[in-house]
């Protein structure tokens, strides 16, 4: 596939191999099985007093409608890899792959159960024909009430390792704490699950400084707020990522108003974001994967039409309802490419 973003000399008779890696916040994906060990009865769909089952199969539909979506305008094919979080179980997310609009395109699913009070977690889905799992594990988050200093129990961050289509990558998903009691009073919890990524990765690139890390997530703070700037260090500018530095496309796409992810009280916030490590930075050679290109998939059928929300995501759940929509926040995507092999 020859690719926009070159100079004509590069372009000539250049072909490339592309693939979509994604990230994805699915809205309160729940099941209609009320789990006693958890919240999940105040979740939206527990909540409702008729058709559950119909909802969750329209919910589910849904979300595989999007997944099938991203980036296939490009790629010709759905994302090799997509982060997702707000998912209750790894059963819900059998639903989601299994989807006639999915279940050609043969998805793995990598899962663990996290401590969330809400009873929500992180997982990665995967083309099994794409990419090959080589190892993962789960990260805890420790953060604590800013007033009672006891332990609040949040979503762990998923660490993946694995080929894609044989190069080497790793893949942190992650579910940052919420912003309930205001920004600054919870800023301190994002700190905190912003150091365990930055351990994360500084644990990958002690074995190798040219580690491929992608940090994804739904992280409830913009590119600009200290978590990602201060603890993260993820730089907006390519020239000046160094070898172990973050470099943040979604910085420059904050910074333009009317840009984000998801909308609250007027205001647009781009808490969801891909992040990468600055080997897939590198343009000498193509013959491993690199960063060509990231953006939010935004797509009309995916926004509020009309009202006061109009140009919002279409969220599924509302008023205690079910709108057939799909989820309070855009999905995020990057595009890596490299030369065709033999």
């Amino acid at each position: 596939m020859c690719l926009n973003g070159f100079t004509q000399e590069e372009k000539k008779d250049k072909q490339f191999e592309i693939h979509t890696i994604a990230f994805y916040n699915l809205e309160n994906l729940f099941d209609t099985v009320n789990d006693t060990t958890k919240f999940d009865e105040r979740s939206p769909i527990m909540e409702m007093k008729a058709d559950r089952e119909g909802v969750y199969a329209k919910k589910v539909h849904n979300m595989a409608r999007v997944i099938a979506d991203i980036g296939s305008d490009v790629t010709g094919n759905s994302p090799a890899i997509i982060g997702v979080c707000e998912v209750e179980n790894r059963e819900v997310l059998v639903d989601v792959v299994n989807d006639p609009l999915l279940v050609g395109r043969d998805y793995g699913i990598i899962h663990y159960h996290s401590p969330d009070a809400r009873g929500i977690d992180v997982a990665l889905l995967y083309q099994k024909k794409l990419f090959k799992p080589i190892s993962h594990s789960s990260h805890e988050v420790k953060i604590f009430d800013d007033r009672t200093r006891k332990r609040k129990q949040t979503r762990d961050q998923l660490l993946v390792s694995g080929e894609l289509d044989g190069d080497l990558i790793h893949v942190i998903v992650n579910h940052w704490p919420s912003r309930s009691g205001g920004e600054a009073r919870s800023r301190p919890k994002r700190v905190a699950a912003a150091k365990v990524s930055k351990r994360v990765v500084d644990s990958l690139q002690s074995i190798n400084p040219y580690a491929k890390i992608f940090i994804m997530g739904d992280l409830n703070d913009d590119p600009t707020n200290d978590s990602v700037k201060k603890i993260l260090k993820a730089e907006r500018n390519k020239n000046k990522v160094g070898l172990k530095g973050i470099y943040n496309p979604y910085e420059n796409m904050f910074k333009k108003s009317g840009f984000g992810t998801t909308a609250w009280r007027d205001a647009w916030s781009l808490f969801d974001q891909i992040m990468f490590t600055q080997p897939l930075l590198e343009k000498e050679d193509y013959s491993s994967f690199r960063f060509y290109k990231a953006g939010i998939y935004n797509k009309v059928y995916l926004t509020n039409k009309r009202g006061r929300w109009k140009g919002y995501p279409l969220r599924s759940f509302s008023d205690g309802g079910f709108t057939n929509g799909f989820s309070d926040h855009f999905p995020v995507y990057v595009y890596v490419i490299r030369e065709p092999k033999g």
